[in-house]
């Protein structure tokens, strides 16, 4: 099916802040035959986010940003989560100028080159939000520290870890963050053909 097979009643921008959230009335054909009821459904509309995990293939280590989450806090969750760079694609970007962008803003890095993970909706259910994944090659001997914009009220902790640990704090629950884990999983597999790669 495609966008043919829905009938979209009413569209409501319920809210415009930070995100925008709408109201969506509508109805779509099922696959039985015929069309579903009207069903009533809120989006919350992000657009494309640029997440990026920093690697050192050299020293075999990666970087992780720690910040406060309120919507972990919400589900009960610790409120400050360990996570990957990321940023929301602003109009006339690429993503990876974002990637770029990013990098330094939330960790104070460089990435020597960027490497595409995967392309994903993070909730399709409620969340437009598309999410572009990357892994940077970058020099983590320096990272570290607390870094972020003041203007937009970041205050985020950089801190590297050996490939192991972070693999690890994946395995053990402790990133919940589920574009970290699919950058670590992406990791695990090509992180060999890096490391010869790059490893001189």
């Amino acid at each position: 099916m495609n966008s043919d097979d829905i009938e979209i009643i009413e569209k409501i921008e319920a809210y415009g802040g930070y995100s925008r959230l709408y109201e969506y009335r509508s109805k779509h054909r099922l696959f039985g035959g015929g069309w579903s009821d009207e069903i009533s459904r809120e989006v919350l509309d992000r657009g494309i986010a640029v997440c990026v995990l920093p690697y050192d293939p050299v020293r075999d280590e990666v970087v992780l940003v720690e910040q406060f989450r309120i919507g972990a806090m919400q589900a009960g969750l610790p409120p400050w989560q360990m996570e990957i760079v990321a940023g929301v694609k602003d109009p006339g970007e690429t993503e990876e100028e974002v990637a770029y962008r990013e990098l330094f803003e939330e960790a104070g890095l460089s990435a020597s080159s960027l490497h595409f993970v995967c392309e994903a909706l993070s909730s399709s259910c409620i969340v437009s939000e598309i999410v572009s994944i990357w892994c940077a090659i970058v020099d983590a001997s320096g990272a570290g520290g607390v870094h972020g914009l003041d203007h937009e009220q970041e205050d985020i902790r950089v801190s590297v870890h050996g490939f192991e640990e972070a693999r690890a704090l994946m395995h053990d629950g402790t990133i919940k963050h589920l574009q970290a884990i699919a950058a670590l999983q992406w990791l695990e597999i090509n992180r060999e053909r890096l490391r010869a790669r790059f490893d001189k």
